[in-house]
C-alpha cells in the first residue's frame, strides 16, 4: 500500500451469551453499554473507511457505532474448531491432557479442527495488506488486534498474546512509509 494508514482498531462489545464459552461467529453482541458505545463513537475519526470481521458480534458493534463496514474474512477471530460452542471449564474437565497441552503453547497449538494463533497472525497480516491508505476503523476481535500488534511491533506470536484487549476498547496503530507506529493499546475512551 502506498501512503500512510491510520488504523483505529475497536474490539467488539461483549458477546451476548454464556461467559466462559468459545463463541461461534454468529454469536450476537451485547450492546447494552450505551454510554461506552456513545463515547467510542464520538472518539472515532469522521469519514474513515470502515472494516470488520464478518462475525455477527463485530458487525453488530460496528453498526451500533454508526459504521457500515466492508467485511474482511482475514479479520475473523481464531478458529477453535471442535471447541467452538463449548465452555472452557467443560473442555478442561473432559480433555485434561489435550486441553492443557494447548495452553502450554497457545501460539502454536491448534484445537481439533481449528487453527493456531500463528495461523491467525498470518491471516491478519494479509488482511492488513487490504486496508487502503488513509484513515480506517476496524471493528474486530481481541486476537485480531493482538495479531495486528504483532505485525506493527515485529513481535513473536507468543509475545503478542500477552496483550490484554478489553471489549469496546480502542487500539491505535499507524502504518507509515518509515514503518509502524503504536499510538495506544486497549484504551477505554470516555
Amino acid at each position: 500500500m502506498e501512503g500512510d494508514t491510520f488504523l483505529w482498531l475497536v474490539r467488539h462489545a461483549v458477546v451476548d451469551g454464556i461467559a466462559g464459552t468459545i463463541h461461534a461467529s454468529d454469536a450476537p453482541a451485547d450492546l447494552s453499554d450505551r454510554p461506552q458505545l456513545d463515547a467510542l463513537r464520538r472518539h472515532l475519526p469522521q469519514n474513515a473507511t470502515s472494516y470488520a470481521s464478518p462475525s455477527r458480534r463485530t458487525v453488530d458493534t460496528a453498526r451500533a457505532l454508526g459504521l457500515e463496514p466492508a467485511l474482511v474474512p482475514e479479520f475473523r477471530e481464531q478458529d477453535f474448531g471442535a471447541w467452538t460452542g463449548r465452555r472452557h471449564d467443560d473442555l478442561a474437565a473432559a480433555g485434561k491432557d489435550k486441553y492443557a497441552a494447548f495452553w502450554n503453547e497457545p501460539a502454536r497449538s491448534r484445537p481439533p479442527g481449528g487453527e493456531s494463533f500463528e495461523d491467525q497472525f498470518a491471516r491478519v497480516r494479509r488482511g492488513l495488506d487490504q486496508v487502503a491508505a488513509g484513515t480506517a476503523t476496524l471493528v474486530v476481535h481481541s486476537g485480531t488486534i493482538r495479531a495486528a500488534l504483532c505485525v506493527a511491533l515485529d513481535l513473536t506470536p507468543e509475545a503478542a498474546l500477552r496483550f490484554v484487549i478489553n471489549p469496546l476498547s480502542l487500539t491505535r496503530i499507524d502504518r507509515l512509509s518509515k514503518g509502524w507506529r503504536v499510538v495506544s493499546v486497549n484504551q477505554r475512551v470516555a
